[in-house]
């Protein structure tokens, strides 16, 4: 086993700091105060008006459930599914209406 070097441990530091920062960046943080990103609010209100949703609609959709707690096991693996997604769903409503609409309407 080699032993990292002052050098080689600030490097290193350094490299996986600049992974995570980078990792925050790709993913759409909420506004202060809210929930759900305007990206979410956007691909919400596009599945409910549209009629052949996309894949990134869809994802939207997911990531806003799991910031409501909801985990998406196996059904089969879940003694509490639907009551959990569908105490999910109420939430993502929820915020859809206080931070997305009231948002358009400003």
């Amino acid at each position: 086993m080699a032993i990292v070097g002052a050098r080689g441990k600030h490097w290193l530091i350094a490299f996986a700091s600049a992974s995570v920062l980078a990792g925050c960046a790709v993913r759409e943080m909420p506004p202060p105060g809210r929930y759900l990103t305007d990206r979410e609010c956007h691909d919400l209100t596009a599945l409910k008006t549209n009629a052949s949703p996309t894949m990134a609609e869809h994802q939207s959709e997911l990531a806003a459930l799991r910031k409501a707690g909801y985990d998406p096991s196996p059904f089969w693996d879940d003694p509490y599914y639907p009551e959990d997604l569908q105490a999910a769903q109420r939430l993502v409503d929820y915020w859809f209406q206080t931070e997305c609409l009231a948002a358009r309407t400003q």
